[in-house]
């Protein structure tokens, strides 16, 4: 199995060059590759780099994630998270090759407490969650075999992250405010990686199993109980932090050039039931993160 992977250096780009390694060649690119074009701002590159290398599998990790920025960048937002991807599809059908490609949790209002099944209409609050919508309505209209995972809070070991940004203003304050009415539930890349492959592996044997799921891992926190249970982990081993109060705070305590959601709590069980496979609370992956970091 051939299999192109976009974004390779990302957070969840990083793992899944791990994760995709034994199901066969991986051709990792980046927007700085030379051999092949990977920079998702060159769509006619992109699709060279798909017609020559021919892949069987075609992973996209690859995203415009700047949430705030995309209020002002709109147009290469859109190029990235939902222009390219009309061609990739079209590509991916073209040579008959699976294409993967996640999305986000933003493409929901935020409203009510429920978590968010697959067949929820969307309905972004911000460019950011519009232009993922896009991409993901490009792919079900162009694609035959394709996997869009939804997932949500993505963090790793690898770059910058929610956590990493608590301990080190940790260091720095003695009082953090935190939001405390957003909901979701912290995601691992690992984990995402992981359950990719896995993905993969299952639908080559099974068509049946191509589609649209939320990915994440189970149990919801909020941003103000996230960042007490990252302190509290790291104080159990030892270390030690200038900060002594946490006050939760709402969200409209920190505006921001792009509205969030507010609920952002996605229904996991269509991923487990079809691929018979459980995933975990969100707390154990970020515990094995901590331990890598510490």
């Amino acid at each position: 199995m051939k299999i192109l992977l976009l974004g390779k250096n990302g957070q969840l780009g990083w793992e899944l060059q791990r994760s995709l390694a034994p199901l066969g060649e991986v051709i990792a690119l980046d927007r700085n590759s030379v051999a092949h074009c990977g920079d998702l701002t060159n769509t006619s590159g992109v699709v060279d780099a798909i017609e020559k290398i021919r892949p069987d599998v075609i992973v996209n990790a690859a995203a415009y994630t700047a949430v705030d920025k995309a209020e002002s960048d709109q147009s290469v937002a859109e190029q990235i998270n939902a222009t390219v991807m009309l061609a990739i599809a079209e590509s991916a059908e073209k040579i008959g090759a699976i294409l993967v490609h996640f999305s986000t949790d933003y493409v929901f209002n935020g409203k009510g407490n429920t978590p968010w099944v697959e067949s929820d209409p969307v309905a972004p609050l911000n460019v950011y969650g519009k232009t993922k919508s896009q991409g993901e309505e490009f792919i079900t209209q162009k694609c035959s075999r394709y996997f869009i995972f939804r997932t949500s809070w993505v963090y790793a070991a690898k770059g910058k992250n929610f956590a990493k940004s608590i301990l080190a203003l940790a260091e720095q304050r003695e009082k953090l405010s935190i939001i405390d009415d957003q909901f979701g539930a912290p995601t691992g890349a690992e984990l995402l990686a992981d359950c990719t492959a896995h993905a993969i592996l299952k639908a080559v044997n099974n068509e049946k199993l191509f589609g649209l799921y939320h990915l994440v891992a189970s149990g919801t926190t909020t941003w103000y109980e996230y960042a007490k249970f990252v302190l509290a982990r790291s104080r159990e081993k030892g270390l030690e932090y200038k900060v002594n109060e946490i006050i939760p705070v709402s969200t409209e305590s920190f505006p921001t050039a792009a509205i969030r959601p507010k609920n952002s709590q996605l229904n996991n069980q269509k991923f487990q039931q079809a691929f018979d496979i459980t995933l975990p609370d969100w707390r154990s992956g970020l515990v094995r993160m901590l331990d890598e970091i510490q």
